[in-house]
């Protein structure tokens, strides 16, 4: 516990150092801020990477534990259809915030931003080509295992480990060297989780360091209404969820906010969920969550499960229409939000995935994919909040299937 309470302290100094040194470079040796910013966020690429190169392995061995352990094939359809029904309520609830907010709130209306003040989208436009219903449906299931891992497609993987972790159950006392095998390299990633976790206070400190030297703090006023509209959105997304996390899990939602407190601010650091899903499970097991309901509804909610991100989406591709001054009706809305429901699972590997999903969508409602650079200046920081949230979404969503879990077990 002191061990882990060191590493929150140095993250807190790394995020410091970060805004301070942004700050020093961007408004004093301006000239230089674009070379600096790159090189400066060496440092947060080194830390995503080293996480990201365990993230396959671990979700693959604990999911496949995890089913293999439990035997009975009714616990295991029992936990999924709990974990899924979170999921899906969770993700609608966010969508409909989010179209709600920007509806009421109207960040996008009268606004000054012009598209010359901000940097082109080319690359996000031309990575949505993949987001159609068919081609979705074929990416669900992977051609190769190790190509899956390669990519890290998390919801590739989840899909092969289910089919194989539900085979190894059913052959029986044949499969316990396979278990105790992947069992023990599950073990071993998770060893590595704690080397890697002290690289974290640099890679905090280079990833704010990076941003705030490019767009400094006048950002904050270019953008005022779209980040604190969205701030708003989050905060209530928060209260909703803190709210059902209570009602499940009591008084020992504090604990568990606790155990998540260094998560949490690494997600808001580094501006990514997936650099902490080694650290998350970790917590969730200390936390007192059986490591078989942590190691299958876990690696789920992160193809699932993504709730601050689902908000997002809808609040973006409203606000680019209202800019853009696109009537949409409330049938159409209601439309983008089911389409979104679907175009949003299993993308989360993909880098700015939501802004990618946010283009796709737009374009299929005619709305001008070029908007999504109205937002990409500022993307950064909203990414840190909800990259935050969907960790927090994660957590509560496997504390609750653990307890609702036990109570079915009792």
């Amino acid at each position: 516990m002191k061990s882990n309470n060191k590493l929150f302290i140095f993250i807190i100094i790394g995020l410091i150092l970060g805004v301070a040194l942004g700050g020093l470079v961007h408004y004093q040796y301006a000239d230089s801020a674009a070379g600096f910013a790159k090189n400066i966020k060496l440092l947060g690429t080194l830390f995503i990477r080293m996480v990201q190169m365990i993230i396959a392995p671990l979700v693959f061995c604990t999911l496949v534990v995890g089913i293999a352990k439990m035997g009975d094939m009714k616990m295991v359809g029992r936990v999924g259809v709990k974990a899924m029904a979170w999921f899906l309520s969770a993700s609608l609830m966010s969508l409909l915030l989010g179209m709600v907010l920007v509806n009421w709130l109207e960040p996008g209306k009268n606004t000054s931003v012009t598209m010359e003040s901000v940097a082109p989208a080319d690359d996000l436009v031309n990575n949505t080509g993949s987001f159609s219903l068919e081609n979705f449906v074929v990416h669900i299931v992977p051609k190769s295992l190790f190509e899956a891992m390669a990519n890290n497609e998390i919801l590739q993987i989840v899909i092969f480990s289910i089919m194989f972790g539900i085979a190894l159950s059913s052959v029986g006392e044949i499969a316990n060297p396979v278990i105790r095998t992947l069992n023990t390299i599950s073990h071993v990633v998770l060893k590595m989780v704690s080397y890697i976790m002290w690289v974290a206070p640099f890679g905090v400190f280079g990833a704010v360091a990076g941003a705030v030297a490019i767009y400094g703090f006048d950002i904050w006023k270019l953008y005022y209404n779209y980040l604190l509209d969205f701030a708003l959105g989050i905060a209530l997304l928060w209260v909703v969820l803190l709210s059902v996390g209570y009602l499940i899990l009591g008084k020992r939602l504090f604990v568990l906010l606790k155990r998540l407190a260094s998560p949490l601010l690494i997600a808001f650091s580094t501006t990514s969920s997936e650099a902490v899903f080694p650290k998350l499970t970790e917590e969730l097991e200390r936390f007192g969550c059986d490591p078989k309901i942590v190691s299958f509804t876990l690696p789920l909610g992160y193809s699932f499960n993504l709730d601050g991100s689902m908000m997002y989406m809808t609040f973006a591709s409203l606000f680019i229409a209202q800019v853009y001054g696109i009537d949409m009706p409330i049938e159409k809305q209601l439309l983008m939000l089911l389409v979104l429901m679907l175009t949003s699972k299993g993308v989360a590997g993909v880098p700015r995935a939501s802004l990618i999903v946010v283009v796709a969508t737009c374009a299929m409602f005619d709305i001008p994919a070029e908007g999504i650079a109205l937002i990409l200046p500022i993307d950064h920081f909203c990414d840190m909040a909800r990259s935050m949230t969907n960790v927090l979404g994660n957590a509560l969503a496997t504390s609750a299937v653990d307890k609702w879990e036990t109570k079915t077990i009792n």
